[in-house]
């Protein structure tokens, strides 16, 4: 097997920077690609997190002004992950968020910010890097959405590209004064390029240009080609259906196992669950509940806003309180709501409890000491929370939209949790009723965890079929040329 070489373009990557499923798919892909014959670096921004945490960083190049300061372009590793780093301080030298102020406001520079990223990312693809020259370059959302366009208005030979798709609404659009600073050419701003509604799209750019577009799962790759969910790309999606595909994501199993993990109190299998009591027993003290092993306890780890259904969760929980079940929130997201929560949780001591923010062993606790985990979502690219579900034994009740549709079985001989649609309160409700009657019976719940266990939820099939598109991506151009 030839090796490929491939630059993935990411704007965050776990376990270094993360706001979201980005940074883990980001960090896990190159790894789960070596076996298939792929070498993945991985460009990023030189955050203050990245510098801190590169091993052996070597300079490569270094720009005296490039979008308005002095930059270089480092090798470096950090753990198993080959990184190219743009060491950019005048850009990416700032505390917190990646992409919003302490105050939560955009950073107002951010249109330069991460063109200088889809800009360095297309030298690269053109091969003005000796170091590393690559067969594809695979850019991951709206932050290197301009890397294709670039690549395209150079009129030279190139690396192949793929643009994924891992949120339709995050779309980066920024004024049209911006092309010259931003080194676009005045024949670029047309509908045939990079313009969008009057303003430049990053994203749209990115879905214009590129070889191959991929979304995150199979069910989402449709839905965004309707105009209810296109997100005003639909058209444009509809157009380039045959480049579109849809690829699950997995997780990384080595990071999330039950059997290893040491953010949990007690580690079990499938074949031995009686330990799970105990991370039930540690997550009802961390989050104020009453301490029973016969509660049915729901776990939430999510964005709390309207995208993710947090609201219609929020009707249901005088029900859940009322009916003898517990509730276990992590999350953060819309002011409003967040209030909210933490009202209900205040209203319902011993019964709902909530914490405001994000910590990830705490998100692995949730996970193993949950009953089911839940996730309403009114759209849902693909989902992470829902495959730690699966692999933890902790049963998912979720929305049958995007990924979750895709990764969730409801009926059928091996079901692995519930899901319900239209998404309304109603029927979430619903949903989780359903499953509060199985839990009553203990050996059907144990059948639903063990064939949830039993899914492959790990990255094994999904880096073969990124393989296989960049290979096909690769013997195209060759053809071309």
């Amino acid at each position: 097997m030839t090796t490929m070489r491939v630059l993935s373009v990411a704007s965050e990557i776990y376990p270094i920077v993360k706001t979201g499923g980005l940074a883990d798919v980001a960090g896990a892909l190159p790894l789960a690609l070596r076996s298939e014959g792929v070498e993945m670096r991985t460009l990023v921004p030189g955050y203050p997190a990245v510098m801190d945490a590169l091993e052996r960083a070597e300079p490569l190049l270094e720009w005296p002004l490039f979008f308005g300061g002095i930059t270089r372009l480092l090798k470096a590793r950090c753990g198993e992950l080959d990184l190219l780093v743009l060491d950019a301080p005048h850009l990416f030298d700032r505390p917190g968020n990646p992409y919003v102020t302490p105050d939560g406001t955009d950073w107002p520079d951010n249109g330069p910010r991460f063109a200088a990223l889809s800009r360095m990312a297309a030298d690269i693809g053109l091969g003005d890097i000796p170091d590393f020259v690559p067969d594809i370059v695979h850019a991951h959302d709206w932050q290197a959405g301009l890397a294709p366009a670039y690549m395209h208005y150079s009129h030279r030979r190139q690396a192949g590209t793929v643009i994924t798709v891992h949120n339709l609404a995050y779309q980066g659009q920024f004024p049209r004064e911006m092309l010259d600073q931003l080194g676009l050419p005045p024949e670029s701003f047309a509908m045939y390029g990079v313009e969008y509604y009057g303003t430049i799209g990053f994203l749209k750019a990115g879905l214009q240009f590129a070889d191959r577009i991929t979304t995150v799962s199979p069910t989402y790759a449709k839905e965004i080609q309707s105009d209810e969910a296109g997100m005003g790309l639909a058209g444009l999606l509809r157009d380039r259906a045959n480049a579109l595909h849809g690829i699950l994501n997995g997780i990384d199993v080595s990071v999330w196992d039950p059997a290893t993990d040491p953010s949990i109190p007690a580690r079990y299998a499938a074949a031995g669950l009686g330990p799970r009591a105990d991370d039930k027993t540690a997550l009802q003290e961390r989050f104020g509940l009453e301490q029973r092993a016969d509660v049915f306890l729901l776990g939430v780890i999510s964005r709390i806003s309207w995208q993710k259904g947090l609201d219609l969760l929020l009707e249901c929980l005088p029900d859940i309180a009322g009916e003898g079940m517990q509730l276990a929130l992590l999350g953060s997201g819309d002011a409003d709501l967040q209030t909210h929560f933490q009202q209900a949780a205040a209203a319902h001591p011993g019964r709902i409890g909530v914490t405001i923010g994000y910590d990830e062993r705490l998100a692995h606790l949730i996970q193993a000491g949950s009953d089911a985990l839940v996730v309403p979502s009114r759209f849902e690219p693909c989902g992470l929370t829902q495959l730690c579900a699966l692999r933890y034994g902790a049963v998912p009740i979720v929305a049958g939209v995007g990924g979750l549709e895709d990764t969730v079985i409801d009926g059928g001989d091996a079901p692995t949790g519930f899901k319900f649609n239209p998404v309304t309160s109603d029927n979430l409700a619903a949903a989780i009723r359903r499953a509060y009657a199985v839990f009553a019976d203990k050996s059907a719940w144990c059948q639903l965890q063990a064939n949830g266990m039993a899914t492959d939820v790990s990255w094994r099939g999904r880096a073969a079929r990124y393989a296989e598109l960049y290979r096909e991506i690769a013997q195209m151009r060759h053809i071309a040329m």
